[in-house]
């Protein structure tokens, strides 16, 4: 037997044997590339602290690997098609690998940022090439059960991350969530050469690659503008961003309706299975990246979990997604897509609905029914989209399919933290200065605190700083009257520094309810429309209906 498989899966007569087996391969590669980005929301104090990085840097530093990771997958999963599907997937094991060692041995931020994007370039050739290789590897018969699988593994990661991150940092530094990528990334390269067959497009005409850069274009400007505008204002840069996006959205739309074979045929999105799937993606995942990013705060900072019992705290949520994933998979044939897709969407809003319930008195177990629910709705409504949208693509686009699935994924991720985010901190800097109203509190140390939550429990810990610091004066005064006095200032400082991270903290719990009142409503709106775009039951796309007669006709000549 050779040690490399080389056999095409286009040439085989029959299933591949080991198919399962690659399967493994391409979930292990998807997991270390969602579990890239989660990990890091985990690592982000210890790296602030140790780079002495600023909250733009660190922002940059989270969505520097989002802008080349959704903005490339579409042309790169188009060059995947023609070229090379697996070897798309080991270059970008190659290149996301090699960044994380970057990452590793980063000194500044503007090294990390870097690492960073490299990662996401690596990222943008393995996640489309995954669903492209899963798709043309097995028949379509089990193509539903494996989209199942890969759909469970990236609900997997999103928790994993945390819980992954948080065991290192209990005895190592930040970096170690870079290096940890680099030996799975080798363990997955190799089982890649071993055991996934090689697989491109049987009929590829030339590349469209003016409709490709186009995409790139205009992707990549719409996610820096959403990363931009609400975090730091809509100046020349965030509006320059958004012109371009527009720009190049019109000319990449034009360009493709003319061209003879374009890299997307945007007229897909005509079709409401397709179209509705790939809303309910981006919605879904709205939703879901805005909760889970002011969740893990609240878990971090207000009730005062480390890194590692956050990931733990987590894990109910990704068990969820295994359940709702199953429930799909017996659900879906039975009574439609359209059901299983809206129950899942409505589940989502239910649990968000039940985080606004959220206040400065909830402890951990007011979150674990939403936890729950959420995980078991991502089972039931992601699998049967993702299966829709690779189902439209004919044999010789499934690279392509996977990119929209997957940029619909990012947008969608990058929208829900951006707006999400947006309403978090407003409602939070809002809450805290009724809270500190009339405290006496410095308008600067206000300004300070109003940043973020753990910049202010910051503001809390200084004033609680200094209070021990005159305590200890107290304790070595020079006469009972100094030190009545310093320990009065003491006790006035102690007590300030308390009601200041009671403060905090509920003000912080209010933002939470607020933000998720605002999701629920974005998800809710979202599910009947959905509801309203998705058919009954209706037939496959053409794409799928052709896969169909032509395994139909192998299986006759077999």
């Amino acid at each position: 037997m050779r040690f490399v498989m080389n056999e095409p899966v286009e040439r085989m007569d029959r299933p591949y044997a080991r198919r399962w087996w690659a399967l493994l391969v391409l979930c292990l590669s998807l997991l270390i590339i969602v579990m890239a980005n989660t990990a890091l929301t985990v690592a982000a104090p210890d790296m602030t602290q140790d780079l002495g990085l600023s909250s733009a840097d660190l922002q940059w530093v989270i969505d520097g690997y989002t802008v080349p990771y959704a903005a490339l997958m579409l042309l790169l999963g188009a060059i995947g098609d023609k070229y090379s599907r697996r070897g798309a997937l080991v270059l970008g094991l190659v290149v996301f690998g090699g960044g994380a060692v970057y990452g590793y041995l980063a000194g500044s931020a503007a090294t990390v940022i870097a690492a960073r994007a490299v990662m996401g370039t690596g990222a943008a050739l393995i996640m489309p090439a995954t669903l492209s290789l899963l798709a043309a590897t097995f028949p379509r018969a089990e193509r539903a059960k494996t989209i199942t699988l890969w759909t469970a593994t990236a609900g997997l990661a999103i928790a994993a991350g945390p819980l992954v991150a948080g065991a290192l940092l209990q005895d190592h530094g930040w970096s170690s969530t870079f290096l940890i990528n680099v030996p799975i990334a080798a363990v997955a390269l190799v089982a890649a050469l071993v055991l996934v067959p090689p697989s491109r497009a049987a009929h590829h005409e030339r590349i469209d690659y003016v409709g490709g850069l186009l995409s790139v274009v205009w992707v990549g400007s719409l996610v820096y503008m959403i990363i931009e505008g609400p975090h730091f204002g809509w100046g020349v840069k965030a509006v320059t961003a958004a012109t371009i996006a527009g720009a190049g959205l019109v000319l990449f739309v034009v360009w493709e309706l003319r061209h003879p074979r374009p890299v997307l045929d945007v007229r897909r999105f005509a079709h409401r299975r397709f179209a509705g799937s790939n809303l309910a993606v981006a919605l879904f995942f709205l939703a879901v990246f805005g909760a889970f990013y002011y969740l893990t705060q609240h878990l971090q900072f207000v009730l005062g979990y480390d890194a590692l019992q956050t990931g733990v705290r987590m894990l109910p949520l990704a068990g969820a997604v295994f359940v709702g994933s199953a429930l799909t998979g017996y659900l879906t044939p039975r009574i439609g897509m359209r059901i299983t897709v809206t129950a899942g969407m409505a589940g989502g809003t239910a649990a968000l609905a039940l985080l606004t319930r959220v206040d400065s008195g909830s402890t951990y177990g007011d979150f674990v029914l939403p936890l729950v629910i959420l995980g078991l709705a991502i089972g039931l409504a992601l699998s049967p989209c993702t299966d829709a949208i690779m189902g439209a693509f004919p044999e010789s686009e499934l690279g392509v399919g996977g990119a929209v699935n997957d940029t619909s994924l990012e947008l969608g991720g990058s929208l829900g933290i951006a707006i999400l985010g947006s309403v978090l901190a407003g409602s939070y800097s809002s809450h805290l200065a009724d809270a500190t109203g009339g405290s006496g509190l410095p308008a600067s140390a206000l300004s300070t605190a109003q940043d973020s939550v753990g910049a202010g429990y910051a503001v809390a810990q200084g004033i609680g700083d200094r209070a021990r610091h005159l305590a200890e004066q107290a304790a070595h005064a020079q006469s009972a009257q100094q030190a009545g006095r310093l320990k009065a200032q003491a006790d006035q400082l102690a007590h300030g520094a308390r009601q200041m991270a009671d403060a905090v903290g509920s003000s912080f719990a209010d933002a939470v309810a607020h933000t998720s009142l605002v999701g629920a409503v974005i998800l809710g709106a979202g599910t009947v429309l959905v509801a309203m775009l998705l058919p009954r039951r209706g037939r496959p796309a053409p794409a799928e209906q052709h896969s169909e007669e032509r395994e139909s006709a192998t299986a006759g000549t077999r």
